[in-house]
């Protein structure tokens, strides 16, 4: 009885009921969406490990660091591997399709990010043809799937950083389709060998600056990562180009602080939007306990007892914020991989991801408990003549 008593008295203005759980429902998918965002902000910072530091210009990130620092990086302890990566800034037929491109040392690469693995589908010379190929090129998979790219295809980008003197854009074949077995880069991203971006400039065929943008490092953990370090900066103090080393989380967070506080921003909309559906949910509640006044009054004379009134309360705040927030959450679900393909560039890590849906579940407990209490409490504490009384 009284389980149905909480359908029937919730819905008792079906309009009103219905837009608050629409109005609640929408909240919680927006929130699902913003925490989306903000985690895939954070997926290469958590993600990074501790044996892979960084070597960048002291200066800025845009600033090349001289090839000639391969060498010298490898005879620094601690050292194991270490990788050129360089930046290259393109984009596919028109401007509006764009996506990374890196120059990275195909061999030494790839053994830094073992995390980096061909699709299982991939022919068997994929990363044969990669290493030895100056056009080879491996393409991430939602790149992939989204401009159709497949095995053997020329990918023709144009150059805004390194142009072609000849102005015709630079070709690249795709030997390989990859995916990631954690978020330390994304799977948008195009890599291709670093000695032909490089021989093409010595060539005097493109146009651009010269170097590497930033080494990786692995370490073989012999020495400590803040000791290799404070050796790889001081071996470059007097130049030519003095350099800055990170950790691959610090440097992940610096590289996405470059747009921005994003996370703060997002959190505040977030805590806003959460503000504001928890007083529209008290305010139905409110307006339904004192609608509910005399129900609770014939409740009480009947001889229903004050917690089975409390609970009939309280659990119309509960059913609203829970089909409310099932709702939000089946949005969010539905709408993931529509907004992966439409936020691929910025937040290729975008997911919904059970920790946010868990978050969400609790969200809207939370959200019922906290609207549903201070009428329920009203209703218990009202006595039967009182709750009469009042209607009259």
């Amino acid at each position: 009885m009284p389980l149905r008593l909480v359908a029937k008295n919730l819905f008792a203005h079906r309009l009103r009921a219905l837009l608050t759980i629409a109005s609640f429902a929408v909240a919680i998918f927006l929130l699902c969406v913003l925490r989306a965002l903000v985690v895939s902000l954070d997926a290469g910072v958590r993600n990074a490990t501790s044996n892979r530091l960084v070597v960048q210009s002291a200066v800025s990130l845009f600033v090349s660091l001289p090839e000639s620092y391969l060498g010298k990086l490898h005879q620094v302890d601690g050292v194991e591997e270490v990788a050129r990566v360089q930046w290259f800034g393109g984009f596919y037929q028109e401007p509006g399709n764009f996506f990374g491109q890196f120059g990275v040392d195909p061999d030494q690469f790839l053994r830094i990010f073992p995390e980096i693995r061909l699709v299982p589908d991939s022919p068997a010379d994929a990363l044969e043809r990669f290493h030895s190929e100056r056009r080879a090129c491996l393409v991430g998979r939602k790149t992939a799937e989204k401009f159709g790219f497949k095995v053997g295809d020329t990918i023709p980008i144009i150059g805004t950083i390194f142009q072609r003197t000849d102005g015709e854009p630079w070709e690249f074949e795709v030997v390989g389709i990859y995916e990631l077995e954690s978020m330390v880069w994304d799977e948008t991203t195009l890599f291709f060998p670093f000695e032909y971006l490089s021989e093409t400039l010595d060539a005097g065929a493109a146009t651009g600056p010269k170097g590497s943008g930033i080494f990786y490092l692995q370490l073989d953990g012999s020495i400590p990562p803040v000791s290799v370090a404070a050796a790889t900066d001081a071996l470059f103090e007097n130049g030519p180009q003095r350099v800055q080393t990170t950790s691959e989380a610090e440097f992940n967070a610096q590289f996405v602080s470059m747009i921005g506080n994003v996370p703060f921003f997002v959190t505040t909309i977030g805590g806003g939007v959460l503000a504001a559906i928890v007083l529209a949910v008290l305010n139905t509640m409110l307006l339904s306990g004192r609608e509910q006044t005399h129900t609770i009054g014939v409740l009480k004379a009947l001889g229903f007892s004050d917690g089975t009134v409390f609970g009939v309360m309280l659990g119309q705040a509960m059913l609203l914020t829970l089909v409310g927030g099932g709702a939000g959450i089946a949005l969010a679900i539905a709408s993931g991989p529509g907004f992966q393909a439409f936020l691929g560039t910025m937040f290729p890590g975008y997911e919904i991801t059970d920790g946010i849906l868990g978050q969400a579940a609790l969200l809207s407990v939370a959200v019922g408990l906290a609207a549903g209490l201070l009428p329920a409490w009203r209703a218990r504490s009202m006595q039967a003549v009182e709750a009469l009384r009042r209607v009259h």
